[in-house]
């Protein structure tokens, strides 16, 4: 009780300094992230309870949270600009509400960044997917994200994550983990170590593919788009935390790798794991639908291999984590990043073996 009592406080003395009206009324935890503590925060506005969202950024993932919100600042004030006129524009953009100094965000005496934005009612995210609907949807709502932003001016987003998908990268970070083997598991993972080694060639090919750079989300989990609660639209992208430059395409990819499968990523049994085509099919469609125009030849061809792509480097993280003793992800039992990885491998054998179905699908659309 004593410590829920301590977290209203905080809480209410970081809204005191914030650009919000009204009387503060409670303070809860949100959500079901895992980097930044979020809270859902009520007001009394003229007898009408308006709700904002709360969240301290996590600097220990987020090196430079300033960098991180001039990015989030600059993404939502021109999506805003762009959707100005259109019905409910409030609900398509988060819309983030300055501090009393005039900045987007606040430090507190503790050194920590704190935001707050509007809080988008009757709509609401989903941990997983339930429908070929859902996924077209989300997909959607990625693809109109990334041309909504495709005319943003110059200058070029800071990394907030710098190297984020860079996959050789990721490789030379398992060889090097292999090589050391500080928590004595390479035995432990023989097969996964061999299945890496084998995929290396796939690594490089779409930095080799001469792709325009794009402004990208970067984690295009489907619990990052919120869907409407009466027309089920994807009416908001949320979690603009890693928003910054990259390749369409990494996008896409991830949402293959986390919306066609539908074993959880630490699924143990393996059986369970596969992409379901059906699934692609429904992100491919939305997707394009909203981002189609502005993609190139080149990128559209790679759509299928992307999910390949992106499935294997999330595959090399954990193995990675896994060999050097969980110093990144947080793990719930022993062997859990092995776990994490035996599913990305599962997937990505999958993948391969329906690629050209993909192929052929992606041409037609």
């Amino acid at each position: 009780m004593n410590m829920h009592m301590n977290l209203k406080h905080h809480v209410r003395a970081v809204a005191r300094q914030f650009h919000l009206a009204g009387d503060f009324l409670e303070a809860a935890p949100y959500g079901s992230g895992h980097i930044n503590d979020t809270y859902c925060v009520t007001y009394d506005q003229g007898g009408q309870r308006v709700r904002y969202i709360f969240q301290r950024i996590n600097h220990n993932i987020f090196k430079t949270p300033v960098a991180l919100m001039e990015n989030v600042q600059r993404v939502t004030t021109h999506l805003a600009a762009k959707l100005a006129g259109k019905p409910e524009a409030s609900r398509r953009v988060l819309t983030l509400i300055p501090a009393r100094d005039g900045r987007a965000y606040h430090v507190d005496a503790e050194g920590n960044h704190w935001r707050v934005y509007l809080f988008i009612e009757r709509a609401r995210t989903y941990d997983a997917v339930e429908s070929v609907a859902q996924a077209f949807q989300a997909a959607r709502a990625f693809g109109r994200f990334q041309t909504l932003l495709a005319d943003l001016p110059a200058p070029q987003l800071h990394d907030t994550i710098p190297d984020f998908h860079h996959t050789p990268k990721r490789f030379a970070a398992l060889e090097k983990a292999i090589a050391a083997d500080v928590a004595n598991r390479a035995s432990l993972a023989r097969p996964e170590i061999e299945f890496a080694l084998r995929h290396q060639p796939t690594c490089g090919v779409l930095l080799a593919a001469n792709l325009p750079e794009r402004v990208t989300h970067n984690d295009t989990k489907f619990n990052n788009v919120m869907l409407d609660d009466a027309t089920g639209e994807g009416i908001c992208v949320i979690d603009l935390d890693t928003v910054m430059p990259g390749l369409a395409l990494y996008d896409f990819g991830d949402m293959v790798r986390t919306t066609t499968s539908p074993a959880k990523e630490d699924e143990r049994d393996l059986s369970r794991v596969a992409m379901q085509f059906p699934m692609f099919e429904a992100l491919a469609r939305g997707y394009l639908s909203a981002a189609g125009e502005c993609l190139t030849p080149s990128e559209k061809k790679f759509l299928p291999f992307a999910g390949k792509l992106i499935t294997f480097e999330i595959g090399l993280r954990f193995l990675t984590d896994f060999l050097a003793g969980d110093v990144y992800f947080k793990v719930h039992r022993e062997g859990h990043n092995l776990d994490r990885c035996r599913t990305q491998f599962k997937l990505v054998e999958s993948i391969t073996r329906q690629e050209e179905q993909m192929n052929r699908l992606v041409e037609s659309a």
